[in-house]
């Protein structure tokens, strides 16, 4: 037997009612929706990785022995072994022989010295730090300059110079070779840095 409805009973319907939301929680979506929508366009051209942060037409570079104007022989091979590291650590760039690279990343060491700090009551040095000034051009095929990074320079031709200090103390057991050792390891970093495209 089936059920008939009541007429003078109005029917429930089985689907819940939400409450409406307040005015302002309203107002507080829409905005939410329009800075949605205006953020992802700025956000549609990053790139995630490093290859971005480097140009997109080099893929290949080589790093000859660096030029070495000290007394100081080891230091040349030192740099170009810590730069030729760095690259290959931090940049999608080959290490390759000059004949098939796209890019020359040329360093010349231009000096090193020693400046003591303090000193014992026998004038003996007790710290000291040493300082290397590199310069070094990276050039593209054709001699383009490729170190948009740098601080603006007269002429873009001109190699950069880095200058690098790092503290030792003799009395510690620390050795000036050691103290260049870690001075190098930072120059190479500092110079690979400056290969990144500029922001």
């Amino acid at each position: 037997m089936a059920i008939q409805p009541n007429p003078k009973r109005p029917l429930r319907c089985c689907v819940r009612q939400e409450p409406h939301l307040p005015m302002f929680m309203r107002f507080e979506s829409l905005i939410c929706i329009a800075l949605g929508i205006l953020w992802l366009p700025g956000c549609a051209a990053y790139q995630f990785g490093t290859d971005h942060l480097y140009p997109a037409n080099i893929r290949t570079i080589y790093v000859p022995v660096a030029q070495n104007q000290t007394a100081r022989h080891q230091l040349g091979p030192q740099l170009t072994e810590a730069v030729i590291d760095e690259i290959q650590r931090r940049t999608p760039f080959i290490v390759v022989d000059h004949a098939g690279a796209d890019s020359v990343l040329q360093c010349t060491i231009g000096s090193e010295g020693k400046v003591v700090l303090t000193e014992a009551s026998s004038d003996d040095p007790r710290a000291l730090d040493t300082a290397i000034a590199v310069s070094a051009n990276w050039t593209g095929r054709g001699g383009m300059p490729l170190f948009t990074n740098a601080i603006t320079k007269q002429n873009p031709n001109e190699p950069t110079v880095f200058t690098q200090s790092a503290r030792f103390v003799p009395e510690a057991g620390q050795s000036v070779g050691a103290a260049n050792r870690e001075a190098i390891k930072k120059l190479a970093q500092r110079i690979v840095s400056q290969m990144e495209n500029r922001w």
